[in-house]
């Protein structure tokens, strides 16, 4: 079954989706990169690698969308689509141009995550920022407007969505 988990930032989206696995084997792959010198993003991926169960795999390397095109039998769990996104951009240095430059990546996700195989779980882990705020910047805006469409791919593709708030879970796809 594939599920997204979508919330804001501090939301506990994170520690939901990780309940969602229970005791099964899984694969958690960590969208997030260490950035050089950010004391703090760094101690934020550590927050998350201490909660992760021993018995689980981690995948930090290796691009969303190449693990779940070849999808292991155990649980997936990707954290978070905010951050594949992110890197997805900074790789093309799509920052400054056009919304839609990126794509074939988007699709390549979405594609993948619909051909997900329907007899293993897949959760998938996104920021919601588009509640209302417009950045003052382009980068910002054009962040928000791409993980909003790229969230909604998604859930369209998702046989569950839920909707995790101040630690508070609202099934909008059951």
């Amino acid at each position: 079954m594939r599920t997204l988990v979508l919330g804001g930032a501090r939301s506990g989206k994170s520690a939901f989706a990780e309940k969602l696995v229970g005791t099964a084997d899984c694969i958690y792959v960590a969208t997030a990169r260490p950035w050089p010198g950010d004391t703090d993003f760094d101690q934020r991926i550590a927050q998350h690698r201490r909660r992760r169960p021993p018995n689980w795999e981690t995948e930090e390397t290796t691009d969303a969308v190449t693990v779940l095109a070849d999808p292991p039998q155990a649980t997936v769990l990707v954290d978070d689509l905010g951050t594949w996104l992110t890197h997805t951009i900074d790789r093309r240095q799509a920052w400054e141009l056009p919304r839609g430059t990126i794509a074939a990546e988007i699709d390549a996700l979405v594609s993948t995550v619909a051909a997900f195989p329907a007899d293993r779980d897949l959760i998938m882990v996104s920021p919601e920022v588009g509640m209302g705020i417009i950045p003052e910047h382009r980068a910002g805006r054009l962040f928000r407007d791409e993980i909003g469409a790229l969230n909604a791919a998604i859930a369209k593709t998702c046989e569950q969505v839920a909707f995790v708030i101040a630690g508070q879970v609202l099934w909008l796809k059951h």
